[in-house]
């Protein structure tokens, strides 16, 4: 009697393996369909370490940890049914993980602009769509040590997410082991924090019950119908309000996009400062960033010529909907909220005191939990609603903000230290402003990235970032939180303050 010789199971990387496949969620396949030449869909980030870093250290931790996300071996693919996760049969880690150089002279000031430049083509280039859609850029000499540039699709993670993802391949010493490896309890801890302010984590704990703490329904089957079902009359009015919203006013950070990025990344501020600040005017810390980016837009905007006089500006805002403990899960589970830049406010105390009060009311408010409905009623839409429905969404504001608190303590990547860290989320539809502000080690990092067409010099913008904060601080300091002053008053008081 004939034995049957064992079947062999083939691995998807053998000739003639079917890849495997698994469905990507509506409000990810969202994401995927917003790319656009004028904004591609990319979240970017920037670290810049102590020491050099070699390719071969580089590649050792990319394979060791980030490829440990299965994710990140497959590609999105469209098909009759639907976007599926298809695992990359022919994945070529030479392919995803590049060495660059800068072009100039050596120079602190000269490098950094290199490297500006640098990340602005890198975010102005679609990441190619026949493999995974990520990668990173290493540059081996980067004032005195090196930097490396992540780029990864939007479909793969919402931005707290992939944060989470990117220090996951740090370390707390320079010694790599696996007692080193980054607590991840700062991310719950503080984000959660960050996100209380403008109404997530605790407000929709309730929502959902425990549905949020067992994986969040409303994740699994992120349809407008579940939606409605389960928070009734009160979503339909936050609906309501959010398509009634007035579109943005024109302004020179609104018009047609062209396909160039622009980047830029301000000289870190102190944060036991902003906090200082924050305590003098019983505002929370994201309060006075905000107010400060509200500023440097206003100075910037009037040096061109802009008529600011009452003009209030949109910024959307990402808001986290899950426990951030399941970040590592990848996919996007954020909503958006609206809030208010009050760039025609000249008086500074009034105008952080008009951030606070905006945040104060999005506490209360639904709207994250409606964008996100909305994102995943657009992921099964036909492309011509899409279309619009973007359009129209993207009219309402004139920038993306996002704030994410990162960890204190240093950091390492393959024994080299991590100085400074800063990323921007892409922007959507016909928005061509990104603002993004994270801390790390005591200090607060801001950066801009920006359409060409609107902001060709994006710096001009970032350096009045700490000029603003210097402002807000001078007056706490002087004891002048006092919204009843005027605009000329506090111009006097200013006028002989020690301003960077």
């Amino acid at each position: 009697m004939a034995t049957s010789k064992p079947r062999l199971k083939r691995s998807a990387a053998e000739p003639g393996a079917r890849p495997k496949r698994e469905a990507m969620s509506k409000v990810d396949t969202a994401w995927l369909r917003m790319e656009r030449p004028t904004n591609p869909m990319m979240i970017t980030g920037v670290l810049m370490f102590d020491d050099p870093m070699s390719l071969a250290q580089l590649k050792t931790i990319i394979r060791q940890r980030f490829l440990g996300y299965a994710r990140f071996r497959q590609k999105p693919v469209d098909g009759a049914t639907g976007v599926q996760w298809v695992e990359d049969a022919h994945f070529d880690l030479d392919w995803h993980v590049r060495l660059s150089g800068l072009p100039g002279r050596p120079g602190k000031a000269s490098e950094k602009r290199a490297l500006e430049r640098f990340v602005s083509n890198l975010a102005s280039s679609p990441l190619d769509a026949s493999k995974p859609l990520w990668q990173f850029h290493l540059v081996e000499r980067y004032q005195g040590g090196s930097a490396l540039v992540a780029r990864i699709h939007h479909c793969y993670a919402d931005g707290i997410a992939l944060v989470q993802v990117l220090l996951s391949l740090t370390d707390t010493s320079r010694e790599p082991s696996p007692t080193s490896r980054l607590d991840k309890a700062w991310l719950k801890h503080e984000a959660a924090k960050v996100a209380q302010r403008v109404g997530a984590m605790e407000r929709y704990m309730k929502l959902g019950g425990k549905a949020l703490e067992q994986g969040m329904a409303m994740v699994q089957d992120p349809s407008m119908a579940t939606l409605l079902a389960k928070e009734g009359g009160e979503i339909a009015k936050e609906l309501v309000h959010a398509l009634a919203l007035p579109d943005d006013p024109p302004s020179l950070l609104r018009g047609r996009l062209g396909v160039s990025k622009r980047v830029a990344w301000a000289e870190p501020l102190d944060l036991e400062e902003v906090k200082a600040v924050g305590r003098a005017c019983d505002c929370t810390v994201n309060d006075v960033l905000m107010a400060a980016v509200a500023g440097a837009l206003r100075g910037y905007m009037q040096d061109r010529g802009e008529h600011l006089e009452g003009m209030t500006l949109r910024a959307t805002v990402p808001v986290n909907l899950r426990p951030l403990e399941h970040a590592k899960k990848l996919g996007n589970h954020f909503g958006l909220v609206f809030l208010d830049l009050p760039v025609g406010e000249e008086n500074p105390l009034r105008r952080l005191e008009r951030v606070a009060e905006c945040m104060q009311q999005l506490k209360h408010s639904r709207q994250a939990i409606v964008a996100y409905g909305l994102l995943a009623a657009l992921g099964i839409a036909p492309a011509p609603v899409q279309e619009l429905a973007l359009e129209m969404f993207s009219r309402k504001a004139s920038a993306v903000a996002t704030n994410v608190p990162g960890p204190q303590q240093p950091l390492y990547m393959a024994g080299c230290a991590l100085r400074e860290m800063m990323f921007w989320v892409p922007q959507t539809g016909s928005i061509g402003l990104g603002l993004s502000i994270l801390s790390y080690r005591g200090r607060v990092h801001f950066g801009l990235i920006a359409d060409a067409r609107l902001i060709p010099d994006p710096d001009a913008v970032v350096r009045r970032f700490g000029e603003e904060f210097d402002k807000l601080l001078y007056l706490a300091m002087m004891g002048s939180w006092d919204t009843r002053l005027d605009a000329a008053a506090a111009v006097a008081l200013l006028a002989d303050a020690p301003l960077a």
